[in-house]
């Protein structure tokens, strides 16, 4: 089942490195951290993303489920992923 996530991270994150992250939303905010939302397939993606965050001296500030846009999902996180038609 593919899970949103957004991860926060400290600083802000170069064009090249937030392209590299295809299929996901990458935002400055103004306290300094950068907001990076999308889906994960599965568990070993998401470490693997954190992974290479902890390669590149990235510093993790929190990992958190996305609650689903639709209010009657019985998972928080929850997301219909589909490819455009």
């Amino acid at each position: 089942m593919t899970r949103v996530f957004e991860v926060l991270v400290r600083g802000r994150m170069s064009a090249q490195l937030a392209q590299a992250l295809d299929g996901f939303s990458v935002r400055a905010r103004s306290d300094g951290l950068t907001s990076i939302v999308g889906p994960v397939d599965d568990q070993p993606r998401l470490l693997g993303l954190l992974g290479a965050f902890d390669d590149l001296h990235i510093e993790v500030v929190s990992v958190n489920p996305v609650p689903a846009a639709d209010a009657g999902s019985p998972w928080q996180g929850d997301a219909d992923v589909t490819e455009p038609d």
